[in-house]
């Protein structure tokens, strides 16, 4: 009996590696929309992420596939907190010092008092507590990225995934008309290039879209406006854990419900992120592979977007309504108005 059950013993690996391969329908689905997106963003320009999520909602027929819904849920949680972790490889200490304190404030207030009107405006228009916290948060930090990290530690409802899409897909229009505007803006008022950096850095949602916007004003407002938007992405690992203090009780409960995995409070990949900005500004991370993992980070969002999108269809977002829209467009002039406000007082 016991010769018998010798080998038995050794067999349970086997059932790990096939759980792996059931995940590559799905991951190569969503790697195929991603590479689709991503040829389609370079030859044409345009946002790379609103492309793979509308590429992938176009598809959405085939998320419903047995075959590819471990690799597309994979895709969309798993890959997604990848992404943001690595998020932390393009920021240093040094970065964020060489901001000064006046900088820093401005842009620490404009962030907190954002998020502060996505939420009390959010409960005015009817929606939860929440969805106010996202849209707030994608607003205040750096677009869809901040979008999908916040997401991941709120509680889920059957809701959850179209709202953050649809925040996704506002945010990221949003700042494509911002990376437009903004320095048409920044001239009109005739400010320097510090101050145009900060109004750029301090507004506009998306990392892209601010070095679009910097750089076509010059160098230096570029150089800054960069630094600033990196200063706001650093922001988001202590966001995401105030946010996941906040509601931990509800996503207790939730998991609870579902018999899943009790949730805790630092998510793993914000370690990631922190111990990248550790790293990094102690120097140890060569500049080449800075921008491999920084290039790796982006691949991974552009990934979850079309598992996200794959997952969901344009009824879905549609039914939406305008609400959402509405509050991301209140943030985003709020936001803007804000840094105008401190500019003009520091000009002064």
């Amino acid at each position: 009996m016991s010769q018998v059950q010798a080998p038995l013993a050794a067999q349970p690996p086997v059932p790990r590696m096939l759980q792996w391969l059931k995940l590559l329908p799905g991951t190569g689905l969503s790697g195929v929309i991603a590479l689709a997106a991503t040829f389609v963003s370079t030859l044409h320009g345009g946002p790379q992420l609103l492309f793979a999520l509308f590429f992938g909602v176009a598809f959405h027929f085939l998320s419903q596939d047995a075959r590819a819904k471990p690799g597309i849920e994979f895709c969309a949680r798993g890959v997604l907190r990848l992404g943001v972790g690595l998020l932390g490889a393009r920021i240093t200490a040094t970065q964020i010092a060489g901001l000064g304190w006046t900088t820093a404030l401005i842009v620490i207030a404009a962030v907190v008092t954002t998020l502060l009107c996505g939420t009390l405006l959010g409960r005015r228009l009817g929606l939860t507590r929440p969805q106010g916290v996202l849209s707030g948060g994608a607003v205040a930090i750096c677009g869809a990225s901040a979008a999908l990290a916040i997401s991941s530690v709120l509680p889920r409802d059957k809701d959850s995934d179209r709202f953050t899409l649809t925040v996704v897909v506002t945010v990221t229009v949003l700042s494509t008309a911002a990376m437009v505007l903004y320095p048409l803006v920044a001239r009109a008022l005739h400010l320097p290039p510090e101050l145009a950096g900060l109004f750029i850095g301090g507004t506009i949602h998306d990392v892209a879209q601010v070095v679009g916007a910097g750089y076509t004003i010059d160098q230096a407002t570029g150089d800054y406006a960069t630094i600033v938007k990196l200063f706001r992405v650093s922001m988001l690992a202590v966001v995401v854990v105030m946010v996941s203090a906040l509601f931990k009780r509800q996503r207790e409960a939730a998991a609870e419900q579902h018999h899943g995995k009790k949730p805790g409070l630092v998510p793993w990949f914000l370690w990631v992120f922190v111990a990248l900005v550790a790293i990094n500004s102690l120097g140890w991370v060569p500049p080449g592979l800075q921008h491999q993992l920084s290039d790796l980070s982006r691949n991974c969002l552009v990934l979850a977007i079309a598992a996200l999108g794959l997952k969901t269809s344009f009824q879905q977002l549609a039914q939406a309504g305008w609400r959402p829209f509405a509050l991301l467009v209140v943030e985003t002039l709020w936001m803007a108005a804000f840094v105008l406000v401190a500019i003009e007082f520091e000009m002064r």
